[in-house]
Parts: structure tokens; C-alpha cells; sequence
């Protein structure tokens, strides 16, 4: 059975010899936070977790559970996978290595959820959005957009950027990033 996002956070922190006071202070996140994600009582939004992983010295990616990406393949039923419950929200990895070129993931929103009211960034050079199903608002520095199905949209990952899913329907993205950083 796959670790908890909060087990496998309070994991690589404990790995490192840091301390939950220590993690705070390089977060800008409070302990109290930071307890309850690590002990799986709350849900980090996208920029929350951006933060963490940054302070582990690690990205995103490698808070995904689960999965067994097989050489090259990474069939439907063994995708890597990294849950947001407070924020509706469920990435699948569907690149079998963070040490390639390229990351690509497929993202299921619920109504109403998103990565949060917090814009964050990554260090990809570029990344590719588009909207398989549904409807997102995306917001990439200052700009809004209501993309709809087929929609894609292509920015910088450093400029800071949010989503939200304004309903009615699940939304479903898939996104593309060089080099992998999320």
C-alpha cells in the first residue's frame, strides 16, 4: 500500500534531519499547518505544497503514490498519482520518469475545486495546458481565461498562476511541461 501524501512529506522531512520548526521557518507555512498535513489532516493547496517541496529540496512529482510505470509505458491502471482532497482536485502522472525531458499529467477537477486562491509557480521553461473536458478559469499573472474543451493555452511555468473549475461538470486537463519541475 502507497504512502500518504503526508506520510511521504513528514518521511523526506525526517530524512533530512529538519524539524517541523525548521520546515516552518523555510516555508513561511505555520507548524500547526504543516503538522496537520503531515499527519494527513489537511490538504496543502498547490502553492503550499510548491513550498514544501522546495524547502525538502525536491519537486512535486515526487509526492506522487502508488503507480509502477513499466520502461517506457505507464498503463491507465498504474499511474503514479497525488491526491488534493480539500481542493477537488486529482493529478495522474503519465511520464514514467521525473528525469526526463518532459512531464506530462492528466488532472481531474471537481466543481468548484482548483489548485487554490494562492498563484504558484515551477522552474519549467514552458507548459501546455488543454482542457479535455469542461470548463477551467485560468489565471496566469494579471490575465484571466475561461477556457472551454479543447481549449489549450501555452505560458512560462515561472509566472506565477492558478485554476479554478467554475463547473458544473468535472474538468479534465492535461498538462505539459520541459523540463519536468512540477
Amino acid at each position: 500500500m502507497s504512502q500518504s501524501l503526508g506520510q511521504t512529506i513528514k518521511e523526506r522531512r525526517e530524512r533530512r534531519g529538519q524539524s517541523l520548526k525548521q520546515l516552518a521557518g523555510a516555508t513561511g507555512l505555520t507548524q500547526s499547518f504543516l503538522s496537520q498535513v503531515e499527519n494527513d489532516r489537511s490538504s496543502p493547496s498547490v502553492a503550499s505544497l510548491r513550498k514544501i517541496a522546495d524547502a525538502l529540496g525536491t519537486s512535486i512529482g515526487t509526492f506522487f503514490a502508488g503507480g509502477s510505470p513499466n520502461g517506457r509505458l505507464v498503463r491507465k491502471s498504474a499511474r503514479p498519482m497525488l491526491v488534493h482532497p480539500k481542493f477537488r482536485w486529482r493529478d495522474s502522472l503519465l511520464t514514467p520518469s521525473l528525469s526526463g525531458k518532459l512531464q506530462v499529467i492528466w488532472t481531474q477537477i471537481e466543481p468548484g475545486g482548483g489548485s487554490g486562491d494562492e498563484a504558484y509557480s515551477h522552474q519549467s521553461d514552458e507548459e501546455c495546458l488543454v482542457v479535455i473536458r469542461g470548463k477551467l478559469d485560468f489565471w496566469v499573472g494579471e490575465e484571466h481565461y475561461l477556457m472551454e474543451t479543447g481549449d489549450a493555452l501555452t505560458f512560462e511555468s515561472r509566472i506565477p498562476h492558478k485554476n479554478r473549475n467554475p463547473g458544473p461538470g468535472r474538468t479534465e486537463v492535461l498538462w505539459v511541461m520541459t523540463p519536468p519541475s512540477y
